[in-house]
């Protein structure tokens, strides 16, 4: 068999990995095969925090409804309870932004969900 030698192919391989590794520390960002670990560990990193992201800002509308709606004397869940039986159909995301943008709004979404 003749060895087939990569040239090219492998010259855009090795490049597009060592792009990626560029601002990492050491040789992390200068040695392939290190390059290429730590690429992957990132890879892995950013798949994971895409997910744990989306977690996180639900918790932290949550929380932010909390607080409004025991301002405003009564629980955060008893405030979802009642919107869902109003039909109301807005979700955490916009409930939050109106407690802090308009808080008058959200005491008058409050008091006409909750009689």
């Amino acid at each position: 068999m003749v060895r087939i030698k990569r040239g090219n192919v492998a010259k855009k391989r090795r490049k597009k990995i060592l792009n990626l590794a560029k601002g990492y520390q050491g040789a992390h960002s200068r040695l392939f095969r290190l390059a290429n670990q730590q690429v992957m560990k990132s890879l892995r990193y950013s798949y994971m925090n895409r997910k744990q992201k989306k977690r996180k800002f639900r918790q932290l509308w949550i929380t932010r409804i909390n607080s409004s709606t025991r301002f405003n004397q009564t629980k955060y869940s008893t405030f979802i309870y009642n919107l869902k039986q109003s039909k109301i159909l807005l979700n955490r995301k916009m409930l939050s932004q109106l407690s802090i943008i308009d808080p008058t709004a959200f005491t008058n979404l409050i008091t006409t969900v909750i009689k």
